[in-house]
């Protein structure tokens, strides 16, 4: 018994011997492990590297809002292509009325506003050609060949449009005398006329100019205008503010065109002359040249007959005595005429034969004081 004792005790203290050293076998193993780290570390670090390449593209998201600051600083130059953007819509509504005179005025505002804006000029333009004011026509098709191909399509459009020209529409011939055309009706305030004769967007209208050439033994010519002028039915006029303006041109040896030196009057046809009636108003202004009349030593008759109703029946404009020129010098005769109309200082209406007179001498669009 005793020996069976001593050998169970001996099989227990291997076993607990056995135990302790499994015990601190795994715990050494463990302290090894966390030790020497590095086998493991290659293996690991591929893992975080994803993230890292992310954190690398990040910025991406954060020059998105560069571009906001971008725009915030050109805000200044924004608003007024915004204003200018507005006008041109204002002034296309306008031509599609008809009324010329105040789209004009609308792209003039936006072209000091935004001077690059060829959608702007090309509108300019356009009105400009469909009045048959062509020098201003091709001045502001210039101006958009200046701005360049940046301009894109109307930059070819205006090339075409300054190589090609455009060819004037033929005088229309209503009444004629000896040696005259005639009249040829041109309304500078719109492009076509309603049944009354009166431009559209316009209170008045010119609905007939008739030229009567009387044989005079003491005159080279003496020729007579008759102006109808009518105003918008229904629409309340204050014939304070109706302004004529009638203006006379020679040539001077059949080459320069210059303001006449002919004795000029009018005298109204038709009593009150303030459009209170439906009928026209009818102005006559006279045109005489006496013969052998030598421009350097005779008074100059002033250029316009302008009349702001009411006034007298019958006027002479006022003599003043120019400085000679050699056109004055040269052998004067008549050319044509152009008459203009104005209501609250806006252009109207306009007449004038010929044509090119316009070219030469085209209206204000505001009456010039």
């Amino acid at each position: 018994m005793f020996r069976i004792a001593l050998w169970l005790v001996a099989i227990f203290g291997v076993a607990e011997l056995g135990g302790l050293g499994v015990f601190y076998a795994g715990k050494w193993r463990a302290e090894y492990v966390a030790a020497h780290p590095k086998p493991v570390a290659p293996a690991v670090t591929p893992a975080p590297s994803a993230p890292v390449v992310a954190e690398k593209t990040t910025p991406a998201p954060a020059t998105a809002p560069s571009a906001p600051t971008a725009s915030t600083q050109t805000t200044p130059s924004a608003a007024a292509l915004s204003v200018a953007e507005k006008l041109l819509k204002e002034a296309t509504e306008l031509r599609d009325k008809g009324d010329t005179t105040n789209a004009l005025a609308r792209l003039q505002d936006a072209a000091q506003r935004d001077p690059k804006n060829a959608n702007v000029l090309a509108e300019m333009a356009m009105i400009y050609e469909s009045i048959q004011l062509y020098d201003r026509s091709n001045e502001t098709w210039k101006k958009i060949l200046e701005i360049g191909p940046s301009a894109g399509p109307l930059y070819e459009l205006a090339d075409m449009k300054l190589k090609t020209g455009v060819t004037p529409p033929a005088p229309t011939t209503t009444t004629t005398g000896p040696g005259l055309a005639g009249t040829s009706p041109l309304d500078a305030g719109t492009t076509g006329n309603d049944a009354d004769g009166i431009p559209d967007g316009s209170t008045f209208g010119i609905t007939e100019v008739t030229t009567t050439d009387t044989p005079d033994p003491d005159a080279d010519t003496n020729m007579k205008l008759k102006i109808s002028v009518k105003a918008r039915p229904n629409a309340p006029i204050d014939h304070t503010k109706v302004k004529i303006q009638v203006f006379f041109y020679d040539t001077v040896d059949n080459k320069e065109v210059v303001l006449t030196d002919a004795d000029v009057s009018y005298e109204w046809l038709t009593p009150h002359h303030d459009w209170k009636d439906t009928n026209p108003e009818i102005l006559a202004v006279t045109y005489v040249r006496a013969k052998n009349k030598s421009s350097s030593d005779a008074d100059l008759a002033v250029a316009a007959a302008s009349v702001t109703p009411p006034g007298t029946s019958k006027k002479k404009p006022a003599i003043t005595k120019p400085s000679t020129t050699t056109a004055d010098a040269g052998h004067r005769k008549y050319l044509g005429y152009i008459v203009r109309i104005y209501y609250n200082e806006q252009l109207q209406a306009v007449r004038a034969d010929p044509t090119k007179l316009l070219n030469l001498f085209p209206p204000p669009l505001t009456a010039p004081q």
